[in-house]
């Protein structure tokens, strides 16, 4: 559920009243009082770990979380940048990539949790052809989708415009879209736009906000958070934990429903590719 001092209890509660083509296990949650950062932070992460050992067990088919507050979380002592990279650790640290989807655009992140300055400096040809090809495996062993249709967004202003705002698309990401076979690098004021025409099956975003702003304008409350690259499913609301409206009854539960919906929805996917 998250943190239990945040929305996450209340959206799972509503998010759960339709019913859903799932048995569901509820880990997590505080019984006695208001609890410390730690406390909090270190029964949210717990109950992440645990919801990840029944995954690799196979003991449950996907899992998903609810919204976790860094802060705790580093307090608690877990040291991640979010439960993305968690979840890696945990899964033996292996190379993962974050997606946001919402109706028909999916958006990968090359870079997540870092400052814009560390980002920028971070996006490496090596970088953008491994979460590309992170994408790609999963479009087509969980979407179903043979030749998934790529787009790299660019890192500057008009992709740089031949070198007058930077040379890092052409020098950087330039190469990488050549070996994946992506269309790019394309400006990131319209390569959102074209993606939701259904131009492409996955944008490439070079930084964090650039991808969580097209996939929140687009579809803010239904949108869902995928960990890919894991052995396991897991997905999550893509929003935070709301602390300013925790217990007022008030949250919006679409974006944890549609989790849970999408969750079932790959999970049956990847049974029934196992069984043919």
């Amino acid at each position: 559920m998250g943190d239990p001092r945040g929305i996450g209890p209340e959206v799972v509660r509503k998010a759960l009243r339709q019913p859903i083509d799932a048995d569901v296990r509820i880990v997590g949650g505080w019984e006695d009082g208001a609890p410390t950062d730690v406390e909090a932070g270190r029964v949210a992460a717990q109950s992440i770990e645990t919801a990840a050992r029944l995954a690799l067990s196979g003991e449950v088919d996907a899992i998903v979380t609810g919204p976790v507050n860094k802060s705790a979380l580093h307090a608690a002592g877990y040291r991640f940048p979010g439960i993305t990279e968690f979840l890696a650790h945990v899964a033996a640290d292996i190379p993962v990539a974050m997606m946001l989807t919402t109706g028909r655009l999916r958006v990968v992140l090359v870079t997540t949790h870092l400052s814009l300055r560390d980002a920028i400096a971070s996006v490496t040809t090596e970088r953008v052809v491994q979460a590309g090809r992170i994408a790609i495996d999963a479009l087509q062993r969980w979407w179903g989708i043979a030749t998934p249709r790529l787009a790299l967004c660019a890192l500057n202003p008009h992709a740089g415009e031949g070198g007058l705002f930077g040379d890092e698309d052409e020098r950087l990401l330039q190469p990488a879209a050549n070996a994946l076979g992506a269309a790019g690098p394309l400006p990131a004021d319209t390569v959102f736009v074209r993606a939701l025409r259904g131009e492409f099956d996955v944008v490439l975003a070079p930084y964090h906000d650039v991808g969580m702003t097209a996939v929140k304008v687009s579809g803010f409350g239904t949108g869902v958070n995928v960990t890919l690259g894991l052995p396991f499913i897991r997905t999550s609301p893509d929003h935070g934990t709301a602390f300013d409206i925790a217990g007022k009854g008030i949250a919006d539960a679409g974006s944890m429903r549609a989790s849970l919906e999408l969750a079932v929805q790959l999970a049956a996917a990847r049974q029934a590719k196992a069984r043919a």
